[in-house]
């Protein structure tokens, strides 16, 4: 019979610090030579207000794989790109695979393409990419995408900007100042044309974001509660 899990001291606290993120109240110490199993844990929450679903999926967490940082590109200090990627204990049999691009298409409400070449698998939409490559322990998963429009976008409106403001000292220094009014439509437009390529991205940003995390969450509680349990 397998040992029921037990929890050290720092995994406690790690536990109901998580479970107390959405419940008011003070948590009490319970430190233990051997550590608190789930059951214990869930006794000490209820003295404290604190819901047993709640300890469970913090506890449950605690063994998941856990996601790697956020990667950004950026263009002239504005976010254009965000990635996020996460090491599976095990590789994904088929079926999860396939229920992992189900989850992808209803996430970002795309299509896509899948391709496999040996022991790589992808699933892609345009810029959004989503990549299986196997690792020495099992798989690691990869999320990443580029906001297409705003590179060129910010690109050509800074580049008129800028042309124009080296016109103008040009034509101020030369006294062609007939220019000057060409010169300043000309930023006019290039100031438009980088602000509207830049205003939604960060909006863009915390979305793409957000759905790669959910993706990964998913993910990783199927692969920690259906896999070998290493997660």
């Amino acid at each position: 019979m397998t040992p029921e899990r037990r929890y050290t001291d720092a995994e406690v606290a790690e536990i109901l610090d998580r479970a107390t993120e959405t419940h008011a109240g003070s948590t009490p110490g319970a430190p233990s030579a051997t550590g608190l199993t789930l059951a214990e844990l869930e006794d000490i929450g209820n003295e404290v207000g604190i819901p047993k679903d709640a300890i469970a999926r913090a506890a449950a967490r605690l063994d998941r794989p856990l996601p790697d940082a956020v990667a950004h590109r950026t263009f002239l200090g504005t976010t254009v790109g965000v990635g996020r990627s996460i090491q599976l204990p095990r590789r994904l049999t088929d079926e999860e695979w396939n229920r992992l691009v189900v989850d992808l298409r209803m996430t970002f409400d795309a299509k896509g393409k899948i391709r496999q070449e040996g022991a790589f698998r992808q699933w892609t939409n345009g810029n959004l990419q989503v990549l299986l490559e196997p690792t020495g322990s099992g798989e690691r998963l990869r999320l990443r995408t580029v906001k297409g429009s705003a590179v060129p976008g910010m690109g050509a409106g800074g580049a008129m900007m800028a042309g124009a403001a080296i016109g103008g000292m040009v034509a101020f220094f030369t006294g062609a100042t007939s220019a000057l009014v060409d010169l300043s439509m000309l930023a006019a437009t290039g100031a438009v044309l980088f602000g509207y390529a830049r205003i939604s991205l960060p909006s863009w940003a915390r979305t793409r974001e957000q759905q790669m995390e959910d993706v990964i969450a998913r993910l990783g509680a199927s692969v920690g509660t259906e896999g070998d349990g290493t997660g």
